[in-house]
């Protein structure tokens, strides 16, 4: 698990730029690629910061520790849908000293079903798609394998999912109008892309395939910002944290969709506090931020609130990285 972040972090740093070139949908903003290397930067350093564990540490546990990580840092659409995917993923897992082929399975399949019940209007041809496709193979070798343990029907588990990641990534240019007219794949599917190999590079002890982003739509080195061609958009994202209800928490984003777009919410955490309340983060796009702020008020005490421009880039000069993933 800790190879397997610590790759993301430096591919998703490599790729940072490239992957905000393309960045069109939901919103023309430019920044997929550096919100989801933040997001799971902080995965990274929450489980290098417990130093050297013993080798049965859980599993699960560790990739907890990082999904709560990445949900608190959470940056965009897609950081807060790779914190879901995190954290999701984990919880198959706890308990269990050693990832198989059936537990891979379980949790991709249990990561993509959070993601997209995360989102209010969860829109096929992003990285959800590229979740659930690459759940779906992994599921289907898996179930051909009869139990089979070994490393061996985990790696075969691991090339199947990111093969299909890759074919879901191809697709997602025809799923969605706005990458058609633009002849671009999805950025936030290419960061997932990427995410995956990762992990089977980590568990493999391979390098990774350079080869998968040959020939993507969009995704050249010579090509420019393809955002900066679309128009501005209006509007604000905001994103807090905050400890709800079941019931308040329905009610906060049945509200939130009334007066916004691209709603998430998600637990952080595992279980409710003394009161019953369990933890959300939030995430929406709204035309100004104080009416969004008051709702969320309304129904309890949000913490780490951020307001940010949707048509300007989030802290670029403390997140930008140049393409050697190395921060400027």
């Amino acid at each position: 698990m800790k190879r397997w972040l610590g790759k993301a972090e430096t591919a998703l740093g490599n790729h940072s730029d490239r992957l905000n070139a393309i960045n069109i949908f939901p919103v023309a903003d430019g920044d997929t690629g550096t919100n989801l290397y933040v997001t799971v930067r902080a995965a990274a350093r929450a489980v290098s910061a417990g130093g050297d564990q013993p080798a049965h540490m859980d599993v699960g546990a560790v990739l907890a520790t990082a999904g709560q990580a990445a949900m608190e840092e959470a940056r965009g659409n897609s950081g807060t849908l790779l914190s879901v995917f995190l954290s999701a993923a984990a919880e198959p897992l706890a308990g269990h000293t050693r990832l198989t082929s059936t537990l891979l399975a379980a949790a991709l399949n249990r990561a993509q079903i959070r993601a997209w019940s995360a989102l209010s209007d969860p829109v096929p041809g992003t990285m959800l798609s590229v979740m659930e496709a690459a759940a779906r193979a992994s599921a289907a070798v898996d179930a051909g394998q009869n139990g089979d343990d070994s490393n061996h029907a985990l790696g075969l588990a691991l090339d199947a999912a990111v093969e299909a990641a890759l074919a879901a990534v191809i697709h997602t240019e025809d799923q969605l109008a706005a990458l058609t007219s633009a002849h671009v794949v999805d950025a936030g599917g290419v960061g997932m892309l990427l995410i995956l190999d990762c992990l089977r590079s980590a568990i493999l002890g391979e390098e990774l395939q350079g080869e998968l982003l040959d020939g993507l739509h969009g995704y050249d080195v010579s090509d420019p910002h393809i955002h900066t061609a679309m128009p501005d958009d209006d509007g604000v994202e905001v994103m807090c944290t905050i400890s709800l209800s079941p019931l308040n928490a329905a009610t906060l984003r049945q509200r939130l969709d009334e007066i916004g777009e691209s709603v998430i919410m998600s637990q952080v955490g595992s279980g409710p506090d003394t009161e019953g309340n369990y933890r959300w983060r939030v995430h929406v796009h709204v035309p100004e931020g104080e009416p969004a702020v008051e709702i969320i008020r309304s129904l309890g005490e949000p913490a780490n609130i951020s307001i940010s421009e949707l048509a300007l880039p989030r802290d670029p000069a403390a997140d930008a990285v140049n393409s050697s993933g190395h921060e400027r």
